[in-house]
This record gives C-alpha cells, sequence and structure tokens, in this order.
C-alpha cells in the first residue's frame, strides 16, 4: 500500500490537528521561533524539568541540606529513575539503574560480561559510535585480551565463530539503521557469546522488548530529554544481575554502603552498578522531563516517528538530496540522514534561519524527529526551507563555513 503524506503545508497542519501526540508539545519550553531538529543529540528542556530544577536547588539543597538524602528521597532517585526508564525499554523495572555516563557504563557492562561469554574477545564494527570503539580498544589493553575491529555488519559473524563480547548499537548513530535485536541475541546465545547493547539513540523513540537482551546502557540527554550531561542509564537482565560483578565497585553499589565496611559486598541486581554519589540536580531534572512520557507507549512513539522520517524523506528526494537511512517505509531510529558535500554550511545556513539540524563528517546532515514535539508542518517547513538554502546558494559563505568546536 502506498504511504499518504501531505500535500500541502495546510495539509500538514490539518494531519498535526488529529495527532494524539501533539498535544505533549505543550511540555516543551522551546524558544519562539525555532523549528527544532536536533533532539537526537539534546532533547529540549520542559517546562517540569526547570521547575524540579528550581525546587531541588531553592528547597531540597538549599534548605533541606544533607537531611534532603532522606526528606527528599535523593538515596532512592537513581533506582526510581531507572525504574521509570525501564518501561521505555521494554524492561522490568528493577533490572534499570541511572547512573554515570553512556562510555563508563558500556565499560563496566563490557568487562562484567566476561563471566557470561565463552571468550573475551571483544568485537566492535567500525561504523559504531566513536566512544563505543574507543571503550572496546581500552579495555582490550587493559584486560590484556583480542580486539576485533570488523567491517560494518560483520560484528554478528565474528561473535558467532568467537563466542565473544559485541558492542553494538541498537540504532546506528549516522544512518538511524535499526538493528534486529530478537536475531542478534539468538547468534548470542548459540555461540556462548554476549552482546552489550547502547540503546541512545534508541530510547524513547523506539518500541524495545529488551527483556531478550541481557545487558545495554543508553544515554538519557537525546529523546529523554533529560538535559545536557544528564546521567546515563545501565540494564541488566534479573537472571544474570547476580552473576556478573562491576569492575569499578564503588560505595554505592555496596549492599551496605552505610555499614561504611572495607571490603566490597555487592548489592543485590543491578543495584551492584552503581559507584559513586549520583548527580542528584540533573537526576531530578531527569525524572521531572520523562512525566511528558505518561500515558503514552513506546510503539505509539515509534510509529510517528517514523511517519515523519518517512515524509521526510519524500520531500528531500523532491530536491535532489541523497539519504543514508532506511528507506521510506522501513523501520528506522527517530532521525534522517542527507548526504551534501558542502553539508556543515548548509546546516549553518538553516540555523541562522531558526532552523536546527545537525552535521556529522564527513558530508552527513542529520535532522531528529521527536514524536512528542515535532508535527509534520514541521518537517514541511525545514525541507521547504533546505530547498531554497540549496536553490539560492546561501550556504556559500565564509560565516557558513567557518567550523566551531561542535558540529
Amino acid at each position: 500500500m502506498a504511504t499518504s503524506f501531505p500535500s500541502s503545508f495546510d495539509d500538514c497542519v490539518a494531519r498535526d490537528r488529529d495527532d494524539p501526540l501533539a498535544e505533549r508539545r505543550r511540555h516543551f519550553a522551546l524558544p519562539e521561533g525555532v523549528l527544532y531538529l536536533d533532539g537526537h543529540s539534546l532533547g529540549p528542556a520542559t517546562y517540569k524539568a526547570l521547575a524540579r530544577l528550581e525546587q531541588t536547588t531553592k528547597d531540597e539543597w538549599a534548605q533541606g541540606l544533607i537531611r534532603s538524602w532522606n526528606d527528599a528521597g535523593w538515596i532512592d532517585l537513581a533506582k526510581y529513575t531507572g525504574g521509570r526508564i525501564a518501561r521505555l525499554i521494554g524492561a522490568g523495572p528493577d533490572e534499570v539503574l541511572v547512573c554515570d555516563s553512556v562510555s563508563t557504563n558500556l565499560f563496566k557492562l563490557a568487562a562484567a560480561a566476561r563471566d557470561l561469554s565463552a571468550s573475551p574477545t571483544l568485537i566492535i564494527e567500525e561504523d559504531e559510535f566513536p566512544t563505543d570503539q574507543y571503550i572496546a580498544e581500552g579495555l582490550a589493553q587493559l584486560a590484556k585480551c583480542d580486539l576485533l575491529r570488523v567491517r560494518p555488519g560483520e560484528g554478528l559473524q565474528r561473535l558467532a565463530e568467537t563466542g565473544g563480547i559485541l558492542i553494538r548499537s541498537a540504532v546506528n548513530y549516522r544512518t538511524a539503521a535499526v538493528a534486529d535485536i530478537e536475531e542478534a541475541e539468538k547468534v548470542a546465545d548459540l555461540s556462548g557469546g554476549v552482546i552489550v547493547w547502547d540503546l541512545s539513540h534508541a530510547t524513547g523513540v523506539l518500541a524495545l522488548d529488551m527483556s531478550i537482551a541481557r545487558l545495554a546502557a543508553g544515554c538519557t540527554y537525546k529523546y529523554l530529554n533529560g538535559g545536557p550531561g544528564a546521567p546515563a542509564f545501565l540494564y541488566v537482565r534479573q537472571d544474570v544481575a547476580n552473576r556478573i560483578t562491576s569492575p569499578l565497585p564503588g560505595w554505592m553499589g555496596h549492599k551496605n554502603p552505610f555499614d561504611f565496611a572495607s571490603h566490597y559486598e555487592p548489592a543485590d541486581g543491578v543495584a551492584r552498578f552503581a559507584n559513586g554519589t549520583p548527580p542528584i540536580l540533573s537526576l531530578s531534572a531527569l525524572a521531572a522531563a520523562l512525566d511528558a512520557f505518561e500515558g503514552i507507549t513506546p510503539a505509539e512513539l515509534e510509529a510517528k516517528a517514523r511517519a515523519l522520517g518517512d515524509f521526510c524523506l519524500s520531500l528531500a528526494e523532491k530536491i535532489g538530496l541523497q539519504s543514508s537511512s532506511p528507506a521510506i517505509g522501513a523501520r528506522r531510529g527517530g532521525h534522517v540522514t542527507l548526504h551534501h558535500e558542502n553539508g556543515y554550511a548548509i546546516i549553518q545556513a538553516l540555523i541562522a534561519r531558526g532552523i536546527i539540524g545537525d552535521f556529522r563528517a564527513p558530508d552527513a546532515m542529520r535532522f531528529g524527529f521527536s514524536p512528542l514535539y515535532t508535527g509534520f508542518a514541521d518537517v514541511w517547513r525545514a525541507m521547504e526551507s533546505l530547498g531554497e538554502v540549496l536553490k539560492a546558494g546561501e550556504w556559500d559563505s565564509p560565516a557558513f563555513r567557518a567550523r566551531a568546536k561542535v558540529t
């Protein structure tokens, strides 16, 4: 069946009017006159997150002081927030913990996976997100085990051959291609290997069932809108949690941290992967930001994100741009990647118009479609402006070509 797309801006407005998720936009403190299509890198602030930050700083910290660890529930905030994220990835509430960064969590899980895998060999594909590759490289050097850097798409084959440990993204950060988690886990089971999933570009925009997987980590500042530098989360399935131990045994991961014992005894379950004191300010903002997802199923989130991505691809084709993202009708993450040799300057020209996407070297322009605050009219406006920038050569300016530190 052919996909039906809006044929005009007015059609887009009508489609948005009938969208049951459209009212979620009111949760977000988006600047007036800005069309934000970069939630795959940094989600915008929600009003509740901003209010919670003010409450946490002015009341709980300034007035409650250290009493707030008990009185305001700070001590349980990482577990509570992890439980709320669990619903979005198809996990149990006691299987997810918010802590540390994605890089640190990938390291902890990949090192701990040695207790489950047939071989200590680490496997990473060459198109993985750079931090995933660096973590694999550093862990291999530290543990003095083999590291297999393999071509894109070859990771599962090498996992089947070695029974090692594969670090793999559920959604490719460049193309938004989605991995088949179920099939990959079958390969892991048959080989005796283990997969550590990176859910950074998947959480909050895909319908996931991580109950079929054992280990995963992900960030919270993209589609979950937790704020810049918000702590990451990790997932450990309950049936394996007590069989593995963290290579970074920290105070907060102790079974009885306030006994102040000299020797480490791991807490039960995923809690053993906690390290030091949790970042309460960031955690508070994240916990409040998750309110925007209440009452919505992950399937609804994915359906809308895919529809917006399909619409973007259809419009991009009309202005002659190529994409490396999965085609119309195929499953993909929440962003679409278009290509142009002058992509960086083009993105800067769009930003000057108030349309924010991002760029990844060498030529990738990424546009993210969060289902909570993006609509069809936004996609129409963005692609219309992109066509105008290309046709007029508006991007061809020294100001737009000058590279900033963050692209």
